[in-house]
């Protein structure tokens, strides 16, 4: 929020400012509408980059560790095609890994979050619908969103979550408000996949490799059928260069 509030305020004083010429010597209108779009544009910005922590302090990576450790994260799930093959290919290369998944999969696909937790992996909150209007939630509908999700995580496994990811990566102030009350540690990311958007699993293999270092946490899904040949093609990668994939928790903890 630190940084949201800066920004309101910078923005304030250049409007003051050129109020002030435009009444000593006048300016175009143009002028405030520049101002006007600059705003937005870092309002947008702001919203959806984790890494401004513009209304959040969302973790993105583990900046002290040296370790060779890094945290592998899916979203999205459980999906009933892919995430048990997740589970196996992880359990091959003796990885951990940390799944945000959705409420409503873990209703429908119980069984298969189950397996994550008996496999030993952080399981976190990524919202019951990840509906393409979430971001629009007022803070009630946020934490009716946090809280049933975190009750089916609990009815499942036994276990409460602590960790949330917004779905998109998207951050507003209404979200922000909900999480002070729920007190979830909100889990960004510093690698990005791109997953969703790029076909080829070679490229996406390729724009993590070249971005691995200690104390990363990449984002994959568990949904997408490239996710395969990805993560055990970038397990083979991080054997080869001595990494360890560890759950969210080891990394952000293990200093």
């Amino acid at each position: 929020m630190r940084n949201f509030r800066i920004l309101i305020v910078i923005t304030i004083i250049l409007f003051l400012i050129l109020a002030i010429v435009d009444t000593v010597v006048g300016i175009a209108l143009w002028w405030y509408g520049l101002l006007f779009l600059s705003w937005f544009l870092m309002m947008a910005i702001g919203s959806f980059s984790m890494s401004w922590k513009f209304y959040l302090n969302p973790i993105t990576s583990n900046k002290v560790l040296t370790e060779k450790k890094i945290a592998l994260t899916f979203d999205d799930g459980p999906n009933p095609e892919f995430t048990l093959q997740v589970l196996q290919i992880l359990k091959d290369y003796n990885a951990k890994a940390t799944f945000f998944c959705l409420g409503q999969h873990i209703e429908t696909y119980p069984e298969i979050l189950k397996a994550i937790a008996i496999d030993g992996h952080d399981v976190g909150n990524h919202s019951f619908s990840h509906d393409l209007m979430i971001d629009f939630n007022s803070t009630e509908r946020w934490l009716q969103e946090i809280k049933q999700t975190d009750n089916s995580i609990h009815k499942i496994t036994g276990k409460k979550t602590t960790l949330f990811r917004p779905p998109f990566g998207v951050t507003t102030p209404k979200l922000a408000r909900a999480l002070k009350v729920t007190e979830h540690e909100v889990i960004g990311w510093n690698i990005r996949s791109f997953d969703t958007v790029i076909s080829n699993p070679q490229k996406i293999l390729k724009r993590i490799t070249k971005r691995v270092h200690p104390g990363a946490i990449i984002l994959l899904h568990d949904k997408q059928s490239n996710v395969l040949f990805v993560l055990e093609h970038l397990l083979q990668f991080l054997q080869e260069h001595e990494y360890q994939a560890v759950t969210i928790k080891e990394l952000l903890h293990d200093n």
